[in-house]
């Protein structure tokens, strides 16, 4: 499944796990994992607590997801 086929939601960085992995709060309120995708390892974008995300969520598993795009404060 590509980046283009996911769905895509708005949210806040909780927490920072190990291993890439980092739980997200959505606006609707749902927590999910999430990784950096490819293209964000690639530039070594940094991804902190509390810092706005775009994560796209696969439809045939809604608890996990990448982490496509962070917002500028």
């Amino acid at each position: 499944m590509s980046k283009d086929d996911l769905a895509k939601f708005e949210g806040k960085v909780t927490k920072a796990t190990g291993g890439g992995n980092y739980l997200i709060t959505l606006e609707n309120g749902t927590t999910i994992t999430a990784k950096l995708c490819g293209t964000m390892k690639r530039f070594k974008i940094r991804v902190i607590e509390g810092d706005k995300v775009t994560v796209g969520v696969s439809l045939y598993d809604l608890s996990h997801g990448l982490i496509v795009f962070r917002h500028k404060s």
